[in-house]
C-alpha cells in the first residue's frame, strides 16, 4: 500500500504546529453505508473516538474533552459548516479503552448550525469522566466502523477521529484493522497526545507522531495532528475539525520519506507489553 507524506506549517499564537497528510492508495469514491430511505443527507459522519486509558490522566482528559467542546462552537467551525453542500453534518462521541472496552457517550448528532453545537457541545460537557485498563485503537477503530452502518445519515464523507496518547497494546494489531476501515471508504485522522516525556516504567513511545502516521491513519487525505504542548491543543482541534468537516486541504509541500516501511515498528506497543508483562498473543 503506497503512501505520501505531505507537510505543511500552520500559524499559532504558542508556536508552529506540524500537520501531516497521507494518501493511501484506497477508494476515494464515498460509500454511502446506511442506505434506509429515511437517511438525511450530510456533509460528514464524523466519529470521534477519544483515549480513556489510564495512562490518560485526568488534566488529559479534560483538555482534550474541552478542546473539541470549544471547537464544535467556534466560528471557524460554524463558517466551514455552512459552506458545506448540505450545510449539516453528523457526529457521536465515543471512548475507548482495551479490545472490548468502548463506550458511547454521545449517540449520532445532527449540526446543522449554532443552537445545535451548542447543544452537542453541552452534552460532551455532561458526560461523566472515567479511566480504563489497555489500550487498543483496533478495537476503537473497529468499534467507530460499525457505527456508520446504521447512523440514520449519509455522508458524502466519513471520518473517524482518533485521538490518544499511546501505541496500541491490546486487541488485534493495528495496521489490518487501520486497513480494513480505509477500504470501506473511511478516513481515519488522529491526534497524538505528546504532552508527555516517556520515561522508563511507562508504555509511553517517543515518535508517537510517527506512529500514527505510519500506522494509524489512513484514507484520501488522511491527516495527523501531533500535540506537543497543552496551549496548541484547542486552536490545533479547532483547525483539525474544520478541516474534517470542509474537506479542504491546506497547500502542502512533499518531504521524501520512504513508501514502503514505517519508521517505526506498528507493533511497538504489543512488543512493549510482551517484553513488560508477558503473554500476548499478536493476532
Amino acid at each position: 500500500m503506497g503512501r505520501r507524506h505531505l507537510y505543511w506549517g500552520a500559524g499559532c499564537a504558542a508556536a508552529a504546529l506540524a500537520f501531516s497528510i497521507v494518501a493511501f492508495a484506497a477508494p476515494i469514491h464515498p460509500r454511502l453505508v446506511d442506505t434506509s430511505p429515511n437517511a438525511i443527507p450530510v456533509d460528514v459522519e464524523l466519529v470521534l473516538a477519544v483515549d480513556v486509558s489510564y495512562s490518560m490522566d485526568p488534566d488529559e482528559q479534560a483538555l482534550q474533552r474541552e478542546g473539541y467542546r470549544l471547537a464544535l462552537t467556534s466560528k471557524e467551525f460554524l463558517s466551514a459548516l455552512r459552506e458545506g453542500v448540505n450545510g449539516r453534518i453528523a457526529i457521536t462521541y465515543i471512548e475507548w479503552a482495551s479490545e472490548n472496552d468502548q463506550r458511547i457517550v454521545m449517540p449520532w448528532r445532527l449540526i446543522d448550525g449554532p443552537e445545535a453545537a451548542d447543544a452537542v457541545s453541552a452534552e460532551i460537557g455532561r458526560a461523566p469522566y472515567r479511566r480504563a485498563s489497555r489500550t487498543s485503537i483496533s478495537g476503537g477503530l473497529r468499534f467507530a466502523k460499525g457505527l456508520f452502518d446504521h447512523s440514520g445519515y449519509k455522508g458524502l464523507r466519513r471520518v473517524i477521529d482518533v485521538s490518544g496518547d499511546g501505541a496500541n497494546n491490546s486487541g488485534p494489531l493495528v495496521v489490518p484493522i487501520r486497513d480494513d476501515v480505509v477500504a470501506a471508504g473511511i478516513t481515519i485522522n488522529g491526534l497524538p497526545l505528546m504532552l508527555k516525556r516517556p520515561f522508563r516504567g511507562t508504555m509511553d513511545i517517543e515518535h508517537l507522531d510517527w506512529y500514527y502516521e505510519d500506522c494509524v491513519i489512513g484514507g484520501p487525505g488522511a491527516f495527523a495532528v501531533p500535540i506537543r504542548d497543552r496551549s496548541q491543543f484547542i486552536e490545533a482541534t479547532r483547525h483539525k475539525l474544520v478541516l474534517e468537516i470542509s474537506g479542504r486541504e491546506p497547500d502542502a509541500r512533499v518531504v521524501p520519506v520512504s513508501a514502503e516501511k514505517p519508521r517505526i515498528s506498528c507493533s511497538i506497543g504489543e512488543t512493549m507489553w510482551q517484553q513488560r508483562w508477558g503473554g500476548y498473543d499478536f493476532h
